[in-house]
């Protein structure tokens, strides 16, 4: 009986021993199997996350770089205004949310800011070096007075013989970016090359840094973590911080665009639980079996089934969640391959449009040309005749008057190749009048054939403004070509057009008043691709007046249109120039 007994134990201890081997190993197989699904869902929050801070950053480089080169910026090295310019930076930080804007010369000098405190470290820093080497610079450190942590983009400014004459640095406050995924998805952080983690959804996160298998903390004391690898996957066990979980699925991704590395915990709790029941239920049906032969295999078929349906279930989830994660992918990319369409589709219809405009103009041009050739032609067969008849004062009457012409059809080509000249030009001191009567010469043709009749006074004394005399001309020829276009229906077509000072505000206003039907919305007048013609028509696709209203505001004047009696009314507001001592 004892030696029964004893042999009893010893089957039981053994049936024991095997089935807890047996739920170990089933345990760890399911955890290592759970594991999948969970690192899958991670690496797509992960790269939800990465994404999401580099596309916010990616607008204020944009800014950085866009605005580098403004007119007002550029105009300071000209002896420019710099409360202008600092109205501008003001201007553009408070619509693009920077926390700073400053631009500063090739030594360090700042020429003018949105704001003060620029710490001294930046231009001391890589950023401001690489952005004098011609390339945009990137960093991160301290910020402004009360901001803690920021992102410095520093873009160069190019002037006319293609070297860096000045420097746009540009911060962004980080703790305003992580308003917006605070405390959303797993705990998620990103650090720097030297391991100190810069942002995060967890705030208790900040400025640790992780130094072999420890973490120290801000204050400098230092917290145990260990790393342990499981099926391929790395697991992080810690016990610093109760907001983060204890054990986790650590996935990473390198971001070497804003020089960082993405790190993500996820909550294995979950896949230990699924793999402690599907170990306790294995468990159980050993132990049935040990109990009862025939109860267990009743039993086991039961939970065979039940088995079954739990993993028909975790494939079916596993299966839905790869299928979001696909389809979030495409659309990420059929989004992007959208906007980058856009792109080229305005910048193939700015062209369209400026080619249309010249296209138009071709006509009046060759008109324009082709009467002082003859006029030339006649003059000097008439100068020749003169000649042989011993008349040198009626030659030289001739001549002159040839030199009128060609000095007509300079003029006439100088304009045009104006019009036709995109490149940006300093501001200066331009004559009103002369711009406005370069514009009627181009148009001559136009006007000649529309029937319009022009109603131009030169004012009393002299109206010189600080602009730029090509692109000036291209917003008054844009003016007067729209209000041409305006009046093609109506009975009575004049365009009337003025200068007048204002002393007191020290602007000159040009207006230009047309008999047309008037403006339909003047609140939209000034959007892009805002039209008021028919759809498919080739005289236009919206873009003028946008481009204007930008030309006009890069002087530091104002563009307005206004319906009147009888027509529309547009004014142009310029800075009057100072006068020369």
């Amino acid at each position: 009986m004892t030696r029964l007994l004893t042999h009893r134990a010893l089957l039981l201890t053994l049936a024991l021993l095997a089935t807890a081997l047996l739920s170990a190993a089933v345990w760890r197989s399911a955890y290592v199997q759970a594991l999948g699904p969970v690192s899958e869902r991670g690496t797509s929050d992960l790269e939800l996350a990465s994404d999401r801070l580099v596309t916010q950053l990616q607008r204020f480089r944009e800014f950085a770089v866009l605005s580098a080169d403004h007119p007002a910026l550029n105009a300071l090295h000209w002896g420019g205004s710099r409360r202008e310019a600092n109205a501008m930076l003001l201007r553009a930080a408070d619509r693009s949310g920077a926390a700073l804007a400053v631009y500063v010369d090739a030594r360090g000098k700042v020429l003018a800011q949105s704001g003060d405190g620029l710490p001294d470290w930046v231009l001391s820093g890589a950023a401001y070096q690489r952005a004098l080497d011609g390339a945009l610079g990137l960093a991160h450190g301290d910020g402004p007075p009360g901001i803690d942590r920021a992102f410095w983009f520093a873009a160069p400014s190019f002037g006319v013989d293609r070297q860096v004459q000045g420097v746009l640095i540009v911060a962004v406050d980080l703790a305003r970016l992580e308003q917006a995924w605070r405390g959303s998805l797993p705990a998620v952080f990103f650090t720097d090359a030297e391991g100190e983690i810069f942002a995060t959804n967890r705030s208790e996160l900040l400025h640790w840094r992780k130094t072999g298998t420890q973490m120290r903390a801000p204050d400098g004391t230092m917290r145990a973590v260990s790393v342990a690898s499981s099926g391929g996957h790395t697991i992080w066990v810690q016990r610093f911080s109760p907001y983060i979980p204890t054990r986790a699925l650590r996935l990473e991704i390198a971001l070497p665009v804003i020089g960082m590395t993405g790190t993500l915990l996820v909550d294995v709790l979950p896949a230990m639980r699924l793999a402690a029941l599907q170990a306790a239920v294995v468990a159980a049906v050993v132990l049935f079996f040990g109990a009862l032969l025939w109860l267990a295999l009743e039993r086991r078929r039961t939970l065979a089934l039940a088995n079954a349906v739990l993993e028909d279930r975790v494939s079916a989830r596993t299966m839905a969640l790869e299928q979001s994660n696909s389809a979030l992918r495409r659309e990420i990319a059929e989004r992007q391959e959208a906007e980058a369409a856009l792109r080229r589709a305005q910048a193939e219809l700015v062209q369209a449009s400026k080619l249309s405009a010249l296209g138009k103009m071709s006509a009046g041009i060759s008109h324009e040309l082709n009467q002082p050739l003859m006029a030339i032609r006649s003059f000097a067969e008439n100068g020749a005749a003169f000649l042989e008849r011993g008349k040198p004062e009626r030659a030289a009457e001739n001549l002159g008057r040839i030199s009128d012409m060609a000095g007509r059809m300079g003029r006439i080509i100088k304009n045009l190749r104006a019009f036709a000249r995109a490149e940006p030009e300093p501001v200066r001191r331009v004559g009103l009048a002369a711009a406005v009567e370069s514009a009627l010469e181009v148009l001559s043709r136009r006007i000649e054939e529309g029937g319009v009749t022009i109603d131009w006074q030169r004012p009393d004394r002299p109206a010189v403004v600080m602009a730029g005399d090509v692109r000036l001309g291209q917003v008054v020829v844009n003016l007067l070509s729209n209000a041409i276009e305006a009046m093609a229906g109506s009975d009575t077509r004049r365009i009337t057009i003025r200068a007048r000072h204002d002393d007191a505000a020290s602007i000159v206003r040009l207006t230009v008043r047309d008999t047309g039907p008037g403006i339909a919305d003047p609140s939209r007048i000034f959007d892009p691709f805002y039209s008021t013609k028919e759809t498919g028509s080739d005289e236009g696709m919206g873009l003028g007046l946008s481009i204007s209203h930008g030309i006009i505001e890069g002087f530091g004047g104002r563009l307005r249109g206004e319906n009147v009696a009888g027509g529309a009314l547009f004014t142009i507001e310029l800075r009057q120039a100072q006068e020369l001592t």
